[in-house]
């Protein structure tokens, strides 16, 4: 023992959490504080009259009727009509296909596939002879190449 006092370690820590909390309520009450003049800052503005003189358009009759004329053509322009959707079913398509083909004739593909039907036609037409094709209810012949090609029913 040296004669130094032993410093008893709770007495440190209570000294310490004391001092913490002067430090916290001292923040607090700064936080309390007014903030004018220390966030925000007032401010005077002086506003001058400006003359703004602005002159009225001159309209004429000419450009009236100028202006009635490109409002009633931009209005046809937008008239609305209801499109409405034709179910197409590929089964229906494949009974079409098979009462064309009847018996053991060949008929040219061009034949089947009618475009004035457009093209969800011709695709749902297509559709139907590839899943014909598929399940060998029909055959497709071609003489050579780029020669057009025929569809036949096959004999079951």
């Amino acid at each position: 023992d040296d004669g130094e006092e032993e410093i008893d370690p709770r007495a440190e820590l209570m000294r310490r959490l004391q001092e913490y909390e002067q430090f916290k309520r001292a923040g607090e009450d700064i936080g309390e504080l007014p903030r004018v003049n220390r966030d925000t800052f007032q401010t005077n503005v002086i506003a001058t009259n400006i003359d703004r003189n602005k002159p009225l358009p001159e309209v004429n009759l000419e450009d009236i009727l100028r202006a009635l004329k490109d409002a009633w053509q931009r209005s046809t322009l937008t008239t609305s009509h209801t499109i409405s959707r034709e179910v197409l079913t590929v089964r229906e398509r494949m009974t079409r296909i098979l009462t064309l083909l009847g018996s053991d004739k060949f008929i040219p593909l061009t034949s089947i596939l009618d475009v004035r039907e457009g093209k969800a036609g011709v695709v749902v037409t297509f559709m139907a002879i590839l899943e014909l094709l598929k399940q060998t209810v029909i055959e497709a012949v071609q003489a050579e190449n780029f020669a057009p090609i025929h569809i036949r029913a096959t004999a079951c």
